[in-house]
């Protein structure tokens, strides 16, 4: 059974009802006793088969596996290419500060 959300126009009230697929939409709020309820659209529910565990997944064939390995060293090397330049000048800033600091002693 679905759960619904319902939103009030009069109030602004909202809720959600777990409700069969057949059932009639509400039409009364609860909180204003009015007949202003209306069921809002969703996103709806979808099956996600994201990570291992899945036979979708586990049980690729070997050209997919080895696609998916190439796209995701090259998105890796792409990234610490980039992480490179800002990581260098943060380290020799604080190599800078330890050595002032080691000669002030």
């Amino acid at each position: 059974m679905p759960t619904y959300d319902y939103i009030c126009d009069k109030c602004g009230h909202e809720f959600e009802a777990f409700e069969s697929i057949t059932a009639d939409p509400q039409k009364h709020c609860p909180k204003c006793d009015t007949d202003n309820l209306r069921r809002k659209i969703g996103p709806g529910a979808a099956i996600l088969f994201k990570g291992s565990g899945f036979y979708i997944t586990d049980y690729r064939s070997d050209s997919y596996n080895k696609a998916a390995k190439a796209d995701s060293s090259s998105s890796a090397s792409s990234s610490k290419s980039s992480d490179s330049g800002s990581s260098s000048s943060s380290s020799s800033a604080s190599s800078s500060s330890s050595s002032s600091s080691a000669s002030s002693k």
